[in-house]
């Protein structure tokens, strides 16, 4: 990874204000993002960025690459979680093994969020249709997860999974569907009848994720005292994972033969991990999981790793493996 490309992210305002977020908790401070903002801005983004990939879909049309790519994120947040299962089982147990492998094998909407910034920084295009690729990437990693832990538990056959609970926890998670709803209104309006939206997804975007993302840094910071709880293999697996998924992501680019921003999407897809959609879920299919373990590993190390130093590496696998 080139210095000079390291410098460029960290220096950029949504990484300095989540280091900022990160080092005033660190120092004790009484900054504080009241929850309700952090969640306006949460719901702003989601919906800003599906309204501009709708309108970026509508442009480009549904054809089978597109199709392909689609079907090419679901089977990752299928492989994903399953070597992960088995990677992690005879350390951690079934049941948290299964929820740490659907945590990493589903995704973040804020790292994707953050991509997209980093590729139009650079004037690197990208295309609508990774939008859906990220929102249907959650459900198959809580399924699989489930399924794994029912299998392969010491209780198997106990505590049965409402199904019909799970899959509309997982299916229709709010920001799932302010994600794909706002994707297929931008779709519907196309480029004409979404301009008067424009300051909407592009002039208030940038800073209202820098705010964002500080208010990350925050929350990141506050869960750093839990890793002396997690043990040397969970967190070994919270640093390497994302590399391995990483690589994962860029193989099946490779295949698809995409260009470089839509690489680099998928890439970032495959090697990010959710903190909010799957905890929401396995709390309903996995009470018996330790949510300390998995929402620590995902966003007190994968998530500020893959910010800080994981983009512009990633960036570097695609221009070099794939151009």
């Amino acid at each position: 990874m080139n210095i000079a490309d390291l410098a460029t992210n960290l220096l950029t305002p949504p990484i300095l204000f989540f280091l900022l977020g990160l080092s005033a908790t660190l120092l004790r401070s009484d900054l504080e993002i009241p929850e309700q903002i952090s969640k306006a801005f949460s719901l702003f983004l989601l919906a800003a960025i599906g309204f501009k990939g709708g309108i970026a879909l509508s442009q480009s049309g549904l054809g089978i690459d597109v199709l392909m790519t689609l079907l090419a994120a679901m089977g990752a947040a299928v492989l994903v979680p399953i070597w992960s299962f088995f990677a992690l089982r005879a350390r951690l147990g079934a049941t948290d093994a299964a929820a740490v492998a659907a945590t990493y094998g589903s995704v973040s909407a804020v790292t994707f969020i953050t991509a997209t910034s980093f590729l139009t920084q650079r004037d690197i295009p990208y295309s609508g249709h990774m939008v859906a690729a990220m929102a249907l990437m959650e459900s198959p990693a809580i399924i699989i997860g489930v399924l794994l832990a029912r299998r392969y538990g010491q209780k198997q056959g106990a505590g049965a999974v409402n199904w019909g609970h799970l899959g509309r926890d997982a299916m229709l998670n709010g920001s799932v569907l302010l994600l794909l709803g706002s994707m297929v209104i931008g779709y519907l309006c196309g480029p004409e009848r979404g301009a008067g939206l424009k300051p909407f997804v592009d002039t208030l975007f940038p800073g209202l994720l820098t705010f964002f993302l500080l208010d990350m840094g925050i929350v990141a910071a506050r869960r750093l005292g839990d890793l002396r709880k997690v043990g040397a293999t969970a967190l070994s697996y919270a640093v390497l994972a994302p590399v391995v998924n990483a690589g994962i992501g860029l193989g099946l680019a490779a295949l698809l033969g995409l260009e470089t921003g839509n690489a680099m999407l998928l890439v970032v897809l495959c090697a990010s991990a959710s903190y909010i959609a799957v905890p929401a879920a396995l709390r309903i299919a996995l009470p018996e999981a330790n949510p300390s373990l998995y929402v620590t590993l995902s966003l007190a190390v994968t998530f500020p790793l893959n910010i800080l130093i994981g983009l512009p590496l990633y960036h570097l696998a695609v221009t070099t493996f794939l151009q």
